[in-house]
């Protein structure tokens, strides 16, 4: 037979169908064009979430000289009347019961189609369904393509499954072609829901759908065929050709094509499976596990060609004794061809770039907006006489006019306005502060002009990339909100992530689904990451900080792993295949976009009732830019809480504020803590955190290795912080540039400049080169006519290797930057070439200034407020703290001479207090794990309570907020202590009586009282536990007796913070102990220690054996005799016994 002309008009993959189809659109399109076909449709399951793949990807084929052309669509869930649905929903509801199960269904961007159960009739109204095929033919079609998609993901038109219905086609049907789709489809649900009545009510239902879609479609309208081995289907098809024959419908074949070739069935199995896993049995699944071949499916969903779809028709028509006309069949299968490139235009979305319009005043365009407003901003900071400010500001606006981005820094002067009404921004982050006219607007806080920002490492005149401004708050999700509530969720719309599949998780549940056993596939996984991880590092030359493998790396560093495959090579062909599909979807910490009308120019998703984007921006993707979208990053940075918080104490207890409100802190921020007035030079305040290293919360200074090497650097200014910041990160410390430093800064003479251009730049470095801006100023101070501009190319290309388009480029920078230091700065050939080497040894890991600068600040912002009001920042950091570094958090405070007073439920409040003089820190309720808001609100609107009977038996406590479990949490946490009375014997005994036997009345308490009176006391462990796990509260002296303590004083032993190597002998008390494995597979153990101090320490323990009787117990003190080093800190090694030594 000669080559029969067909093209896909329906198929799906794993970037929108997710569960269901297999492999992303670029592997679909690349496999149906080497295939023979020179078009294929999309149609993912209620979505188009993989329409920026399949755009991009025909781009790229269309670079390359294929002609390919994609088609746009989507396999809509369908219903005749939504209003008629909903009213069945709302009585559904209203069933309290009913309305809980369905709730449980919340919405989601990532639904999983579960194709048995939309291939039968359903009796549940509410899951009901249909599949209905939209091919968009031009811009228009796929405009209300989009405007369909947007409205079936909203609220009213959702359960389960988004949903559309004949009246939104009437409205949003214009350049749009529509097919019946499958066995689950519009005219499937004719024949399921009538087919126990025959075959007149099946043809009666079929030919009022058809006169509907008639009326809304016409000629647009098209009856699909299928070819399985499916019974139904061909009953399906046959009254569906009887729709041709009365109505002259025209019909189509189709593939529906699921996965990216024929040899990737059993992998697109396999995932349905996983997706399925943990949620109940989908109404496909058997449990004969999976196919042995694709026969025993009885379909191929691959991407056919026309020939293929022939053989299919003969194949599955003769297996299931069904009869169909040949000329007829060879039609359809010839009219999806005709469809594709005589009734569908070849076209690209449009992807103008959009923002909104309302951010330009009335009478201004946006370039005119943007110049009045940095010239007031420039004004208020009284900075607007300043030569260098006002020209430098116009250099700005100039760039960002020609580059059309002038409403971009409108809409972003927006976002920050509303957000400095509610809320603390950060000074700045990312390259963004290099920007003089982000700085004029308020934008950033951090004069660019002061510290020597760029603002061509921001944006470069001749770059394409759009801006990015990342925005530091308090309370992201808060700031997202209200822009929501004021410009309308068509504007602001969050963006999508889509998670993938792991390679820890894949092995897990692919070895479920083999039957391996659980405990080979865990070990496995245990064990695999840490192989990888120091095998992939030294690789690397990475000698510190965290690296995490890629998936390449961990199968060819983990001998576990390697072994676990070999042993199990399915498992391992289905990792290969399965690994990096689509899992969930989620949304970006803090992304949105923000345009008019985007449910009409993106088909909107919502995941939890949120609208948000179908496509992803960020690291490993970038889909919105492409298409159009400018991404606000909106990021959460929970220091700013604290500095919040801090000054919020502040003006509580020194100024009079008995209930601050937003106003009143950030009126404190601009007066005190704005980089423009406080005093970043102040020694007070270097002296007192950075160099004696007084750290608690202190933003960027949190870990050990950075608190090292900064009271080493001994910094005095900003970017001197900066320095040491930008030097603690994998790559300098790699490379040793943390003791240069140290050896810089400690001998400044020692420091070799090669010229003064050299010194000029790096002198603030102490000669090093941290920051990325510094290669691009002195290759535009010392190369031939070389701009900033290709200074901060230069940067970039640096990091890439290749011989293509950027060798060119970074040759002819070369040339510029030698010619310009031998002929204008008389340099030696050598003495440039080491440079320009020196260049591309440090481009590897060098900083951003700009980030690096604001980062510091906030740095310095933390130590200011712990220097000069303690108490308050010491509670804001309490308060800030989560539940796993409680404990660590408040073994701080006390570490720094405050008291902790105990939990009061009469007395503690919502956050942490301070007592009158300064030194006592008051636990509120919200650090009892397990109290919930609602609980607490209880407590607080009731109190004082004077008796236990008071706080069980109050008339006005709802005690299903504060219920059985919350009041055992209060009496574990000793937070009821001045409600134990003496009826009670012990502490034991009170819980025992209110909280694990919860009396309702007076007479059951009593009863109590006398019933588990023998209870009495909890033992020591048991409070202990009780405390550390309920309030993070350690109770030192309850564990080492106070005349322990004064006998070791006694003897000059001191705690293990004051250890003194010519003494060599320390105590401190066990928190915890973990065993762990050495890559030889040795074990040590992990030992985190707390003294007298308060201080926490860690130590190592090699050369252990727990089965020869090593062991440590916690919660006890001991004498330890340990070795100490700089590098590795405290350890100790051989038998626990020799050097360990439990005191009684």
């Amino acid at each position: 037979m000669t080559k029969i002309p067909f093209v896909g008009l329906h198929a799906h993959s794993v970037a929108g169908s997710i569960f269901d189809g297999f492999g992303y659109p670029n592997e679909h399109m690349d496999y149906a064009h080497q295939n023979g076909s020179d078009a294929l449709a999309l149609t993912d399951h209620g979505n188009m979430n993989g329409l920026s793949w399949q755009v991009l990807h025909a781009k790229k084929m269309e670079a390359e000289g294929k002609d390919f052309k994609p088609i746009y669509g989507c396999e809509a869930y369908f219903i005749p009347s939504v209003k008629e649905w909903r009213e069945e929903y709302e009585r559904t509801m209203a069933d309290k019961k009913a309305a809980r199960a369905a709730k449980k269904d919340q919405t989601s961007g990532a639904t999983v189609e579960d194709e048995g159960a939309s291939k039968k009739a359903s009796k549940n109204i509410l899951n009901r369904r249909r599949h209905l095929v939209l091919l968009a033919q031009n811009q228009k079609g796929l405009n209300n393509l989009f405007k369909l998609i947007s409205e079936s993901y909203k609220s009213e038109n959702f359960y389960r499954y988004p949903r559309i219905d004949f009246d939104l086609l009437m409205k949003y049907n214009e350049g749009i072609i529509a097919s019946s789709a499958c066995l689950g489809g519009v005219y499937a649900g004719c024949y399921w829901e009538n087919f126990e009545e025959g075959e007149k009510a099946i043809l009666a239902a079929m030919r009022a759908i058809t006169k509907r879609f008639l009326e809304v479609f016409g000629d647009r309208w098209y009856g699909e065929l299928q070819w399985n081995n499916v019974p139904e289907q061909h009953k399906l098809n046959s009254y569906i050709i009887k729709m041709h024959e009365e109505f002259g419908i025209p019909l189509i074949s189709t593939a529906d094509s699921h996965y990216p070739n024929p040899e990737a069935w059993k992998d697109r199995e396999l995932y349905k499976r996983l997706g399925w896993l943990g949620k109940g049995r989908p109404s496909w699944a058997t449990d004969d596990g999976l196919p042995v071949d694709v026969d025993e499916i009885g379909y191929e969903l691959y991407p056919k060609n026309g020939n293929q779809m022939w053989d299919s028709y003969k194949k599955y028509s003769s297996e299931c004794g069904a009869v169909y006309s040949d000329e007829l069949v060879l039609g359809s299968i010839e009219e999806t061809y005709k469809i594709a490139h005589e009734r569908i235009e070849k076209f690209y979305p449009d992807n103008t770039v959009r923002l909104p319009d309302f951010v330009v005043p009335a009478g201004e365009t946006a370039d005119s907006a943007l110049r009045k407003f940095c010239f007031e901003g420039l004004r208020a900071k009284n900075i607007h006489n300043g030569e260098q400010y006002t020209s430098r500001l116009e250099y700005e606006l100039n760039v960002i006019a020609d580059r059309g981005f002038s409403k971009y820094f409108l809409t972003m002067n927006e976002i920050s306005r509303i957000a400095n009404e509610v809320m603390l921004a950060g000074p700045g982050r990312g390259s963004a502060a290099g920007s003089l006219v982000a700085y004029s607007l308020g934008i950033t806080q951090v004069d660019p002009i002061k510290f020597g920002l760029q603002f061509e490492r921001f944006l470069r005149s001749d770059a394409v990339d759009y801006p990015d401004i990342d925005y530091d708050v308090s309370e992201p999700m808060i700031l997202k909100d209200l822009l929501i509530e004021r410009w309308g969720d068509d504007t602001v719309a969050p963006i999508s992530n889509w998670n993938t599949l792991q390679l820890k998780s894949l092995i897990k549940d692919i070895s479920k689904l083999y039957n391996i056993p659980f405990t080979e596939s865990n070990a496995v996984t245990g064990k695999m990451m840490t192989e990888a991880t120091s095998a992939a590092k030294k690789a690397h030359g990475i000698k510190a900080g965290v690296y995490n493998p890629t998936f390449e790396e961990v199968k060819k560093y983990s001998s576990t792993l390697q072994a676990f495959l070999r042993k199990y090579p399915d498992v391992a062909t289905h990792v290969d295949e399965l690994y990096g599909q689509v899992r969930s979807c989620s949304r970006h910490a803090g992304g949105v976009v923000i345009a008019e009308n985007l449910d009409y120019y993106m088909p909107l998703i919502s995941s939890k009732n949120v609208r948000q984007t179908p496509w992803s921006e960020g690291q490993n993707v970038r889909h919105l830019e492409p298409m159009g979208f400018i991404k606000f990053d909106l990021l959460g940075l929970s220091t700013l809480r604290m500095i919040e918080g801090a000054v919020s104490h502040i003006l509580r207890r020194h100024c009079g504020v008995e209930n601050p409100e937003f106003s009143d802190i950030l009126n404190f921020y601009n007066k005190n803590l704005h980089p423009d007035v406080v005093d970043l030079d102040d020694r007070k305040v270097y002296e007192n955190v950075f160099h004696k290293g007084n750290w608690a919360g202190t933003f960027q200074f949190t870990e050990s290795g950075v608190q090292g090497l900064c009271k080493q650097v001994k910094p005095t200014g900003i970017i001197d912080i900066s320095s040491v910041t930008s030097t603690f990160r994998p790559g300098p410390l790699s490379a040793n540039v943390d003791k240069e430093l140290v050896k810089a800064r400690r001998s400044p003479g020692m420091v070799g400049y090669i010229n003064d251009v050299h010194r000029e730049v790096t002198e603030e470095t102490s000669g090093f080169l941290l920051f990325q801006e510094q290669i691009a100023m002195l290759a535009h101070k010392l190369g031939k006519d070389l701009s900033l501009d290709e200074g901060n190319l230069l940067r970039k290309v640096l990091t890439k290797k290749g011989t293509g388009k950027t060798a060119k480029v970074k040759e002819a920078l070369y040339e510029k930057f030698m010619q310009g230091c031998l002929v204008s700065h008389g340099m030696k050939t050598k003495q440039a070439q080491r440079l320009w080497d020196t260049f591309e040894y440090f481009s590897g890991y060098g900083f951003n200034k700009s980030h690096a600068v604001c980062y510091s600040i906030i740095s310095y912002q933390c130590a200011w407020l712990f220097t000069y009001y303690p108490a308050e920042w010491m509670a804001a950091f309490l308060d800030k703290e989560p539940e796993s570094r409680k404990e660590s958090a408040i073994s701080t405070a006390k570490q720094f001479g405050f008291q902790i007073a105990p939990l009061n439920v009469n007395t503690s409040g919502r956050v942490w207090g301070i007592s009158e003089d300064g030194r006592t820190l008051i636990q509120p309720l919200t650090s009892v794990k397990g109290l919930g808001e609602a609980a607490i609100s209880q407590i607080v609107d009731n109190r004082p309570f004077h008796t236990i009977e008071e706080f069980l038996f109050n008339p006005d406590i709802i005690y299903s907020k504060l219920n059985k479990k919350c009041i055992d949490a209060l009496v574990r946490s000793e937070a009821l202590d001045t409600l134990m009375d003496k009826r009670f014997v012990g502490r034991k005994h009170f819980w025992s009586a209110i909280a694990v036997d919860r009396p309702r009345s007076k007479k059951k308490l009593a009863g109590n009282i006398d019933l588990y009176a023998p209870e009495g006391h909890f033992s020591l462990e048991e409070e202990v536990v009780n405390l550390v796990n309920l309030t993070g509260r350690f109770p030192f002296t309850r564990v080492v007796d106070p005349e322990v303590i004064e006998g070791l004083k006694n003897n000059k032993i001191p705690p293990i913070s004051e250890f003194d190597k010519d003494l060599m002998v320390c105590w401190a008390v066990p928190r915890s102990v973990k065993v762990k494995t050495t890559v030889k597979g040795n074990k040590y153990f992990q030992v985190d220690l707390v003294d007298s101090n308060s201080v926490i320490t860690s130590i190592r323990c090699w050369g252990i054996d727990p089965s020869l009787g090593d062991n440590i117990s916690i919660n006890v003190p001991y004498l330890i005799r340990p070795d100490y080093s700089e590098g590795w800190g405290f350890s100790t090694r051989g038998k626990i016994s020799s050097k360990w030594k439990m005191l009684a």
